[in-house]
């Protein structure tokens, strides 16, 4: 059965898209710790990071890296951290999380509640500074 991000990569579930290429897929989490919080996948299933052979892992680790680029262009922020956790959907990715201070990476905080056009806003502009 295909995950929930394979189900989202082929357009069966409804997602807010800021960046795709012919291997790799970025978008926003839709329960944010910060706005801007993005996920990138690779498209083909896999459910370790580590598992990947290293092309594909440092082919998606540049992916990631773009992704990161625009967030930091479209988003406020000091930095962008990265965080591979990796057991709550068995499909390998990576979270992209515009961040200012440690705590925002703390996936304990509470969730960012954003109405469907902010988030709509915060994807185009990421979107738009991907190159």
């Amino acid at each position: 059965m295909p995950t929930i991000f394979s189900r989202i990569v082929a357009g069966e579930i409804p997602c807010y898209k800021v960046a795709e290429n012919d291997r790799f897929f970025a978008f926003l989490d839709i329960n944010p710790i910060t706005q801007g919080h993005t996920l990138v996948i690779p498209k083909k299933e896999g459910d370790y990071i580590f598992a990947m052979d290293d092309k594909e892992l440092s082919d998606f680790s540049l992916f990631a890296k773009k992704v990161a680029k625009a967030i930091e262009k479209a988003i406020p922020c000091k930095r962008v951290g990265m965080a591979v956790i990796g057991l709550e959907v068995p499909h390998t990715h990576i979270h992209l999380i515009p961040i200012n201070k440690e705590s925002d990476m703390f996936f304990t905080n509470p969730k960012l509640k954003l109405s469907p056009e902010e988030m709509n806003d915060i994807a185009v502009r990421i979107s738009s500074k991907f190159e």
